[in-house]
C-alpha cells in the first residue's frame, strides 16, 4: 500500500514539473492586434 501511495506522489510531482515546464517554455502568448472603434456620444 505504501508503494502505491509513493508512486502516486512521485507521478504527481513529475506531472506538476512537466506542466510547469510546458507553461514556461511553450509559446502560449495571445496574438496582439490594435482594435479601434468609433463611438458617437449623445451630448445635448
Amino acid at each position: 500500500m505504501l508503494r502505491v501511495i509513493k508512486l502516486i506522489f512521485v507521478l504527481g510531482i513529475i506531472g506538476f514539473a512537466a506542466l510547469s515546464g510546458y507553461a514556461y517554455l511553450a509559446d502560449i502568448s495571445p496574438d496582439l492586434r490594435t482594435v479601434s472603434e468609433t463611438i458617437e456620444l449623445d451630448v445635448n
